[in-house]
């Protein structure tokens, strides 16, 4: 049997690949509730008759949450590992979801929503730390890959089940509902998960001042930055994709809200196969190169938000190839955007790295949704919101082509 090594001391490969299955468990849950807010947002849009912008704020609140939360909680991840803050993660966010269910003003349940946000940005740092210390170098990518496709599952499941449910019985008892079950999967993965013996920890004090220190470390770090720019524009495309994709099918074409929601959910799919498939793409083909990776999901992205654009009419079945290749890439790219923000840092910083990567992803996540939905309100279209969406990524590959050439730059140096 394999063994990897942790600071010297081996640990079974078998032990790692079950320690992934509660990562996986907590991210699924997370991703279950936190990502709800994209195939519920019609119903809420509804019950508190808002408009489109208003629907693009609530996840651009969610992701106000995690940039607050990111970078702390990979700093703590970094110094005390992952278990402990896998149960407060979804806390927090458990606890902020359930008590929204009970308001009705929309800046209360904003608020609620950005609360939600600093569990559910949490837990992408403190898993990510977990498939570092665990996993091998080549076999990060396909673990990480697998890690992530709890997002876009959770974010399936929630379409598939609360979506239907809550047209049904409303999206608050649903919702409350998910967040009791988010709970009682926080403390199970709390109970058995185990961080790896001799993990890698920083050896960094505690502290303002040593947190402030090693967060504008990160951000001096040219690769990182480039990255991370990058993932505010793929990141607020994807979730373009998920707040809008009903809304836009449902108006846009006449396609029944249950239909609309199937669309929802074969993205989703089809983006979790992709978070699989690009790391096993990554790992085994290029040899951990990421960026060629991140180049390739960006064209493919550009080139299905403009089909969405160009389109007058269509059917369901039309409709499904294009959201295949549309959610497979813009939904897939998250295992590969979380290696290479870890990568590109020494492995006992790799929590707080990842946060920082994070922390700009989420401000592409509350600026581009909204901005987003005020163009379709502005011109009562969705297209010129799908155009916007594919002149995003010709920026996106341009810093991405440049990260490609620092990186041949400096491995030839080295």
């Amino acid at each position: 049997m394999t063994n990897l090594m942790v600071k010297n001391k081996p640990v079974l490969i078998s032990e790692a690949w079950r320690m992934l299955l509660f990562l996986l468990l907590a991210q699924l849950l997370v991703a279950f509730v936190g990502r709800s807010i994209g195939p519920l947002g019609v119903l809420i849009g509804e019950d508190l008759s808002l408009n489109k912008s208003q629907i693009g704020m609530l996840p651009a609140a969610l992701f106000l949450g995690q940039a607050f939360a990111s970078v702390p909680a990979g700093f703590l991840t970094d110094r005390f590992g992952s278990r402990k803050l896998l149960f407060i993660s979804a806390f927090f966010l458990g606890l902020g979801f359930l008590v929204m269910t009970f308001l009705g003003q929309f800046w209360a349940v904003l608020f609620l929503v950005m609360l939600g946000g600093i569990g559910y940005g949490s837990m992408h740092p403190i898993t990510n730390r977990g498939i570092i210390v665990w996993f091998p170098l080549n076999q990060r990518g396909t673990a990480m890959g697998i890690k992530q496709t709890g997002v876009t599952a959770g974010s399936a499941l929630a379409g598939l089940i609360l979506l239907p449910l809550g047209a049904v019985y409303g999206w608050r008892i649903v919702l409350l509902g998910a967040c009791i079950l988010l709970l009682i999967s926080g403390m199970v993965s709390y109970m058995l998960y185990r961080d790896p013996p001799g993990q890698m920890k920083s050896n960094n004090p505690t502290g303002l001042v040593s947190f402030y220190k090693s967060m504008f470390n990160m951000l001096k770090n040219k690769s990182l930055m480039l990255v991370s720019f990058s993932a505010m524009g793929l990141n607020g495309s994807q979730m373009c994709l998920n707040t809008y994709l009903v809304l836009f099918v449902y108006e846009k074409f006449g396609i029944s809200l249950v239909l609309s929601g199937i669309l929802f959910v074969i993205s989703e799919v089809s983006g979790t196969l992709g978070r699989i498939a690009w790391g096993m793409i990554s790992d085994f083909l290029f040899k951990g190169n990421r960026i060629v990776i991140l180049l390739i999901i960006t064209v493919l992205t550009a080139f299905s938000s403009l089909t969405v654009a160009l389109m007058s009419s269509a059917t369901f079945w039309v409709l499904v190839p294009i959201f295949i290749v549309f959610g497979f890439s813009v939904s897939g790219f998250n295992g590969i955007w979380m290696n290479l923000a870890s990568e590109i840092v020494p492995p006992q910083q790799a929590g707080i790295s990842s946060g920082v990567s994070i922390t700009f992803g989420s401000i592409g996540v509350m600026l581009v949704p909204p901005i987003f939905g005020l163009m379709v309100d502005q011109t009562g279209s969705f297209t010129f919101g799908w155009l916007f969406i594919s002149g995003l990524m010709v920026l996106v590959f341009f810093m991405l082509s440049y990260l490609a050439i620092i990186n041949k730059r400096e491995s030839k140096m080295g």
